[in-house]
Protein backbone atom coordinates (compact mmCIF):
# COMPACT_ATOMS: atom_id res chain seq x y z
CA UNK A 1 0.00 0.00 0.00
CA UNK A 2 1.05 3.82 -1.25
CA UNK A 3 0.60 6.42 0.70
CA UNK A 4 0.66 9.89 -1.11
CA UNK A 5 0.31 12.70 0.73
CA UNK A 6 -0.36 15.84 -1.01
CA UNK A 7 0.23 19.24 1.36
CA UNK A 8 -0.26 22.97 -0.12
CA UNK A 9 -2.54 25.80 0.36
CA UNK A 10 -5.99 26.15 -1.44
CA UNK A 11 -4.72 25.12 -4.77
CA UNK A 12 -3.86 21.72 -3.65
CA UNK A 13 -7.18 21.94 -1.59
CA UNK A 14 -9.38 22.46 -4.87
CA UNK A 15 -10.75 25.93 -4.32
CA UNK A 16 -12.98 26.87 -7.28
CA UNK A 17 -13.20 23.42 -9.08
CA UNK A 18 -16.83 22.18 -8.77
CA UNK A 19 -16.17 19.84 -11.29
CA UNK A 20 -13.22 17.70 -10.87
CA UNK A 21 -12.56 18.91 -7.07
CA UNK A 22 -8.75 19.78 -7.83
CA UNK A 23 -6.54 17.82 -8.68
CA UNK A 24 -5.69 15.63 -5.63
CA UNK A 25 -9.31 14.32 -5.95
CA UNK A 26 -8.61 13.43 -9.45
CA UNK A 27 -5.81 11.72 -8.87
CA UNK A 28 -7.75 9.61 -5.61
CA UNK A 29 -10.71 8.79 -8.64
CA UNK A 30 -8.14 7.65 -10.66
CA UNK A 31 -6.05 5.31 -8.24
CA UNK A 32 -8.96 3.83 -6.58
CA UNK A 33 -10.67 2.68 -10.22
CA UNK A 34 -7.41 1.30 -11.49
CA UNK A 35 -7.58 -0.64 -7.52
CA UNK A 36 -11.25 -1.38 -8.06
CA UNK A 37 -11.03 -2.01 -11.73
CA UNK A 38 -8.19 -3.10 -12.76
CA UNK A 39 -6.66 -5.10 -9.77
CA UNK A 40 -3.85 -2.47 -9.37
CA UNK A 41 -2.21 -2.08 -6.01
CA UNK A 42 -3.66 0.16 -3.66
CA UNK A 43 -2.61 3.72 -3.29
CA UNK A 44 -4.26 6.16 -1.40
CA UNK A 45 -4.22 9.95 -2.36
CA UNK A 46 -4.67 12.93 1.12
CA UNK A 47 -5.40 15.92 0.72
CA UNK A 48 -3.46 18.02 2.95
CA UNK A 49 -4.33 21.73 1.23
CA UNK A 50 -5.67 24.41 3.88
CA UNK A 51 -6.42 27.84 1.79
CA UNK A 52 -4.06 30.81 2.45
CA UNK A 53 -1.56 28.43 3.98
CA UNK A 54 2.02 29.36 4.52
CA UNK A 55 5.14 27.68 4.66
CA UNK A 56 4.81 28.84 8.34
CA UNK A 57 1.71 26.96 8.70
CA UNK A 58 3.20 23.96 6.91
CA UNK A 59 5.83 23.60 9.57
CA UNK A 60 3.66 23.99 12.22
CA UNK A 61 1.07 21.07 11.26
CA UNK A 62 3.55 18.93 9.40
CA UNK A 63 4.27 16.13 11.97
CA UNK A 64 0.78 15.27 13.24
CA UNK A 65 -0.60 15.53 10.00
CA UNK A 66 1.87 13.19 8.52
CA UNK A 67 2.19 10.56 11.02
CA UNK A 68 -1.83 10.31 11.20
CA UNK A 69 -1.32 9.33 7.59
CA UNK A 70 1.66 7.03 6.94
CA UNK A 71 1.53 3.77 4.87
CA UNK A 72 4.24 0.92 6.90
CA UNK A 73 4.94 0.32 3.17
CA UNK A 74 5.53 3.64 0.77
CA UNK A 75 4.91 7.30 0.99
CA UNK A 76 5.29 9.72 -1.17
CA UNK A 77 5.18 13.60 -0.18
CA UNK A 78 4.12 16.64 -2.51
CA UNK A 79 4.61 19.98 -1.59
CA UNK A 80 2.73 22.87 -3.38
CA UNK A 81 3.74 26.23 -2.19
CA UNK A 82 4.84 29.63 -2.77
CA UNK A 83 1.51 31.39 -3.65
CA UNK A 84 0.78 32.58 -0.59
CA UNK A 85 4.39 32.89 0.49
CA UNK A 86 5.28 35.63 -2.14
CA UNK A 87 2.27 37.68 -2.51
CA UNK A 88 3.04 41.39 -0.78
CA UNK A 89 1.05 42.99 1.61
CA UNK A 90 1.67 46.38 3.20
CA UNK A 91 4.77 46.57 1.58
CA UNK A 92 6.19 42.85 2.51
CA UNK A 93 6.33 39.50 0.95
CA UNK A 94 4.12 37.08 3.71
CA UNK A 95 6.97 34.58 3.75
CA UNK A 96 10.53 36.63 2.52
CA UNK A 97 12.21 34.35 0.07
CA UNK A 98 15.19 33.00 2.51
CA UNK A 99 12.41 32.09 5.29
CA UNK A 100 10.82 30.48 2.38
CA UNK A 101 13.54 28.72 1.86
CA UNK A 102 14.46 27.79 5.37
CA UNK A 103 11.16 26.42 5.97
CA UNK A 104 11.22 24.17 3.36
CA UNK A 105 14.17 23.02 3.42
CA UNK A 106 13.25 22.27 7.42
CA UNK A 107 10.34 20.39 6.38
CA UNK A 108 12.01 18.14 3.61
CA UNK A 109 14.72 17.26 5.94
CA UNK A 110 12.05 15.87 8.48
CA UNK A 111 10.55 14.08 5.14
CA UNK A 112 13.77 12.07 4.31
CA UNK A 113 12.99 10.10 7.93
CA UNK A 114 9.85 8.91 6.56
CA UNK A 115 10.83 8.54 2.83
CA UNK A 116 13.10 9.78 -0.55
CA UNK A 117 10.43 9.81 -2.35
CA UNK A 118 9.74 13.59 -2.21
CA UNK A 119 8.15 16.60 -5.15
CA UNK A 120 8.29 19.59 -4.90
CA UNK A 121 5.54 21.63 -7.51
CA UNK A 122 6.19 24.93 -9.33
CA UNK A 123 4.45 27.90 -8.28
CA UNK A 124 1.74 28.18 -11.35
CA UNK A 125 1.89 31.46 -13.51
CA UNK A 126 -0.94 34.10 -12.69
CA UNK A 127 -3.18 35.84 -15.07
CA UNK A 128 -1.75 39.00 -17.11
CA UNK A 129 -4.69 40.80 -15.48
CA UNK A 130 -3.72 40.50 -11.76
CA UNK A 131 0.43 40.72 -13.27
CA UNK A 132 1.52 43.08 -10.45
CA UNK A 133 -2.10 44.39 -9.44
CA UNK A 134 -3.46 44.76 -5.74
CA UNK A 135 -6.52 42.45 -5.97
CA UNK A 136 -9.43 42.78 -3.05
CA UNK A 137 -7.28 41.07 -0.39
CA UNK A 138 -4.68 43.60 -0.94
CA UNK A 139 -2.34 41.04 -2.06
CA UNK A 140 -0.30 41.67 -5.14
CA UNK A 141 1.49 39.08 -6.67
CA UNK A 142 3.67 39.26 -9.73
CA UNK A 143 5.84 36.96 -12.30
CA UNK A 144 8.86 38.39 -11.64
CA UNK A 145 8.04 37.02 -8.03
CA UNK A 146 6.91 33.94 -8.90
CA UNK A 147 9.98 33.36 -11.30
CA UNK A 148 12.51 33.84 -8.43
CA UNK A 149 10.52 31.25 -5.84
CA UNK A 150 10.32 29.07 -8.46
CA UNK A 151 14.36 28.99 -8.92
CA UNK A 152 14.58 28.84 -5.23
CA UNK A 153 12.36 25.45 -5.25
CA UNK A 154 14.61 24.29 -8.14
CA UNK A 155 17.44 25.10 -5.72
CA UNK A 156 15.92 23.43 -2.84
CA UNK A 157 15.55 20.29 -5.08
CA UNK A 158 19.17 20.22 -7.00
CA UNK A 159 20.89 20.18 -3.34
CA UNK A 160 18.45 17.57 -1.49
CA UNK A 161 18.10 15.35 -4.29
CA UNK A 162 14.15 15.79 -4.58
CA UNK A 163 12.20 15.49 -8.00
CA UNK A 164 11.25 19.36 -9.28
CA UNK A 165 7.94 19.32 -10.89
CA UNK A 166 7.58 22.49 -13.55
CA UNK A 167 3.86 23.04 -14.06
CA UNK A 168 4.23 26.42 -14.54
CA UNK A 169 6.33 25.73 -17.84
CA UNK A 170 3.57 23.75 -19.27
CA UNK A 171 0.37 26.30 -17.76
CA UNK A 172 2.33 29.54 -18.75
CA UNK A 173 1.69 28.64 -22.49
CA UNK A 174 -2.17 28.91 -22.01
CA UNK A 175 -2.28 30.47 -18.78
CA UNK A 176 -5.17 32.86 -19.77
CA UNK A 177 -7.20 29.25 -20.72
CA UNK A 178 -6.26 27.41 -17.72
CA UNK A 179 -6.60 30.05 -14.92
CA UNK A 180 -9.82 30.85 -12.88
CA UNK A 181 -11.58 34.40 -13.19
CA UNK A 182 -9.37 35.01 -10.22
CA UNK A 183 -6.52 35.12 -11.92
CA UNK A 184 -5.00 33.20 -9.38
CA UNK A 185 -6.77 29.69 -9.20
CA UNK A 186 -6.61 27.00 -11.90
CA UNK A 187 -10.34 26.15 -13.66
CA UNK A 188 -11.33 22.69 -13.86
CA UNK A 189 -8.80 22.47 -16.82
CA UNK A 190 -6.23 23.63 -15.40
CA UNK A 191 -6.46 21.23 -12.24
CA UNK A 192 -7.45 18.57 -14.74
CA UNK A 193 -3.97 19.22 -16.97
CA UNK A 194 -1.55 18.89 -12.88
CA UNK A 195 -3.22 15.84 -12.60
CA UNK A 196 -2.82 14.40 -15.59
CA UNK A 197 0.99 15.64 -15.11
CA UNK A 198 1.16 13.80 -11.66
CA UNK A 199 -0.64 10.55 -12.98
CA UNK A 200 2.70 8.88 -14.03
CA UNK A 201 4.37 9.60 -11.01
CA UNK A 202 1.22 7.52 -9.08
CA UNK A 203 1.02 4.81 -11.69
CA UNK A 204 4.37 3.94 -11.45
CA UNK A 205 2.99 2.16 -7.72
CA UNK A 206 -0.07 0.66 -8.60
Amino acid sequence: MTNCLFFGDSITFGEYDGVFGGYVDYLKRFCYSEFYHHQAKEVNCFNLGIGGEITFGLLNRFDIETKARLSPEENLFFFFYGANDLAVNNGNELVSLQDFEKNLMQVIKKVKSYSENVYLISILPISQKIDGVKVASGKLRSTEQISRYNETLKKISTELNLQYLDVFSIFNLQKEELISKDGIHPNEKGYELIAENLKPILSKYL
